[in-house]
């Protein structure tokens, strides 16, 4: 005949209490060493992290220092070639006599450096007698009639404009004929 007390069935899988305290010290032991481990990992996390933000804050500064020193520096080029073109204009102001036509030469000379230094920079000069006048290159001074130039043509230039790298520097100051 067959036992139905309730009691009796779990009399069969309960466990003796002390295999209940190994299971629990089994456990504890398994969870307080995964415990560890996680511990570990955080604190190596940790430390990657604050490496990371050291070394994005000094590759900032070094960026910033970089281009504090671009800007320092960025006429170096420009300014070492307009040098000869000083020593020119310093021989010229150092000469002596009274030979106008030696001094102009030497002037011509030198304006011809500076326009080589000027045309190696990316400058051009804008305004030329006889161009057909365009309002985003040329500020129109006055209009004149004029049986020798077409309508709208430029008749004078009074100040040359001028273009660095196709961006607009200084408008050429013209006299444009009706």
């Amino acid at each position: 005949m067959e036992n139905t007390d309730p009691r009796a069935a779990d009399s069969k899988t309960a466990q003796q209490p002390g295999d209940v305290a190994e299971a629990a010290d089994s456990e504890l032991e398994t969870l307080s060493r995964q415990l560890a481990e996680f511990e570990a990992k955080l604190a190596e996390m940790r430390d990657t992290v604050l490496r990371e933000r050291a070394e994005l804050d000094n590759q900032r500064k070094r960026l910033q220092r970089d281009l504090e020193q671009a800007r320092r520096f960025a006429n170096e080029k420009l300014l070492a070639d307009l040098l000869p073109v000083l020593d020119n204009l310093e021989r010229g102001l150092a000469a002596e006599g009274s030979d106008y036509s030696a001094l102009r030469g030497g002037v011509e000379l030198t304006q011809r450096e500076l326009i080589r230094v000027a045309d190696a920079g990316g400058l051009k000069a804008v305004g030329e007698v006889g161009e057909s006048f365009d309002p985003e290159r040329h500020q129109a001074m006055s209009m004149v009639e004029s049986a020798e130039h077409a309508s709208g043509s430029v008749v004078a230039v009074m100040q040359k404009g001028y273009v660095l790298n196709d961006r607009l520097l200084r408008p050429a100051l013209v006299t444009v004929a009706k």
